[in-house]
């Protein structure tokens, strides 16, 4: 054979190749089980990640990451789409583009947003308009947060659910209520989505449910971060720009959407507040970083098909949301820091503005109370034949009830390691003593504090608390720890540092050791060194006195008497109650 036609021969067998290779990319097929099953069935664990692998290896465009470990043994997996790709979770970091980060299956039997996120990587890398529409966006996804949950797949945990034929179940491989442990970290795939998000840094946040309270003609709702608990021009722009442009965008769809209606035991036509997500929640959690959080819940009594095309189109709202207005959203957070700083006190806590409501055209059914078939009582009832368009109360502000003046710097004496663990995991910036100091600091004891008295999440949380304070010249030890405040973790360390914020480390029980006292007295010995101390002690003396006059029961009760003195007396241990963290400013 001439060597024209060997190279005639070669030309021709790698044109084969090529095209038996084209040929099998056309063949890969990324229907999903959703689509096939006509919207009735959701995938497993496995194949929502098989999914993506795929995806990865078809498309540049798209990577799967894996962060840390969870409860369930395995690693918390993230999708990353970026049209020049992204081959490395730094350059995710480093990039300009915009950042959105989209959680799912936190309750995996609210697995709507598992099937719409896999629709919608995959429709943006198959479609050439939609790659260039979201070319400045880096758009990330965790599949499934709740690995052990997912695992965990039934048909019958979701009473009141009208679909998918089986999903997981609400709580993860230790059975937490994973959108309850953002605050205090007590999973491992906390400490992993933690990784996650300070890897994204993203501007937008979007976590989605399912949730039903109330019948209403809904199919989906939304839940932003709380305005006025978001504050300064973050929140007047997630409530009167962001909010707003979701709502408009989803109506031109043809989609009707209304604020999540926070109803238990009522019917919505009473009006209702906006639920309040503290930091224990997702949002709440993700606003510690000026980030703008939306929760999306669909309507569990709605078709499967109809929640999880609903949530597809939100996703895609939220995409051109972010695109448009990207310049300003980072403008906001790169000031969030010096704008929380320059108010010099900070909320800790809020109620219900009950005299400042938002008025809703709500789309609800006529709820009335009817005979039980089952049990002796009445049962709540909705007419689906009755649909009403009415103008509802939504009270969506809320006012502060506590404030604290922000610290230059906290200083956290050593050994408290789980907390340390926490700081470190959300990227909290802090040195440490290199020799033993005395500074002037403020003291904050435990004053008043009520306890639930049934265990939460692994937990029996503290709430109603409230410090004493003093000044105090105080001796630190080398290795305790200086954490400045002027740091883009401001929020996080005063809503976790301050023991009268909602969801303080006190509040979850880190700091339950200084609540009890390692040292006491017994009577008998203790009578003569009251004594001597009181005749050493005027001013306490008549102190003492005083209360015997003006207090029946403590007149009456020989032991409290004894432990007032004992408490005012040098014996008393100094750490009862006293928080290790202390204030400069």
């Amino acid at each position: 054979m001439s060597n024209y036609f060997k190279a005639i021969f070669l030309v021709l067998f790698l044109f084969l190749i090529i095209s038996c290779n084209n040929s099998s990319k056309e063949q890969k097929d990324f229907t999903t089980l959703f689509e096939k099953s006509k919207g009735t069935e959701t995938p497993e664990y496995k194949e929502v990640i098989s999914y993506y692998k795929d995806l990865a290896e078809e498309y540049s465009t798209i990577s799967l990451f894996s962060f840390g470990q969870t409860d369930a043994g395995k690693p918390l997996h993230l999708v990353v789409y970026s049209r020049e790709g992204i081959f490395n979770v730094d350059e995710i970091k480093k990039s300009p583009k915009n950042r959105i980060l989209i959680n799912n299956g936190i309750h995996p039997g609210e697995s709507d947003g598992i099937d719409a996120s896999m629709l919608l990587l995959r429709d943006i890398v198959q479609n050439d308009s939609l790659k260039e529409k979201y070319k400045n966006s880096i758009i990330c996804v965790i599949p499934v947060y709740n690995v052990g949950g997912s695992l965990n797949r039934n048909s019958h945990t979701r009473a009141n659910q009208n679909g998918p034929t089986a999903y997981g179940f609400r709580g993860n491989a230790r059975n937490y209520d994973l959108n309850r442990d953002f605050i205090k970290q007590d999973s491992k795939n906390a400490a992993a989505f933690a990784d996650i998000f300070h890897t994204v840094n993203p501007d937008v946040f979007i976590d989605n449910h399912v949730s039903n309270g109330a019948d209403y003609q809904y199919a989906i709702t939304h839940l932003f971060t709380q305005h006025n608990k978001l504050g300064g021009n973050l929140g007047t722009f997630i409530e009167e720009n962001m909010r707003k442009s979701l709502e408009s965008s989803l109506e031109q769809k043809g989609i009707a959407i209304t604020p999540y209606v926070n109803v238990w035991g009522t019917t919505p036509k009473e009006g209702w507040f906006q639920f309040f997500d503290s930091p224990r929640y997702s949002t709440g959690y993700t606003s510690l970083f000026n980030t703008l959080g939306l929760m999306v819940e669909t309507h569990m009594l709605k078709p499967y098909k109809t929640r999880v095309e609903q949530t597809y189109e939100l996703l895609f709202s939220a995409l051109d949301f972010t695109e448009k207005n990207s310049v300003k959203i980072k403008e906001l957070r790169a000031n969030a820091v010096a704008e929380i700083l320059a108010q010099e006190t900070y909320p800790i806590a809020f109620k219900v503005d009950t005299e400042n409501a938002t008025e809703l055209q709500f789309k609800g059914y006529e709820g009335e109370y009817i005979e039980s078939k089952v049990t002796t009582g009445k049962r709540l009832f909705y007419d689906r034949s009755k649909p009403y368009t009415e103008p509802v109360k939504y009270y969506n502000n809320f006012v502060a009830t506590k404030t604290v003046k922000i610290p230059k710097a906290y200083v956290l004496q050593q050994g408290w390691h789980k907390v340390l663990e926490r700081l470190i995991n959300n990227k909290i910036e802090f040195t440490r003593f290199k020799n033993d100091t005395i500074i002037s600091v403020e003291v904050n004891h435990i004053d008043t504090f009520e306890t639930s008295k049934t265990a939460y999440e692994g937990h029996y949380l503290h709430y109603n608390t409230s410090v004493k304070t003093s000044t105090q010249n105080f001796q630190f030890r080398k290795g305790d720890i200086y954490i400045d405040t002027n740091q883009k973790g401001v929020r996080y360390l005063l809503e976790t540092l301050e023991a009268a914020a909602t969801d303080s480390f006190f509040n979850w029980n880190f700091f339950d050791t200084v609540l009890q006292q390692k040292e006491g007295f017994s009577a008998y010995v203790f009578e003569d060194i009251a004594a001597q101390f009181l005749a050493e002690n005027p001013s306490i003396k008549k102190e003492f006195e005083e209360k015997l006059k003006t207090d029946t029961a403590f007149a009456e009760n020989a032991k409290a008497q004894l432990n007032f003195i004992y408490k005012k007396s040098p014996h008393y241990e100094l750490a009862h109650l006293r928080l290790p963290i202390f204030k400069l400013f």
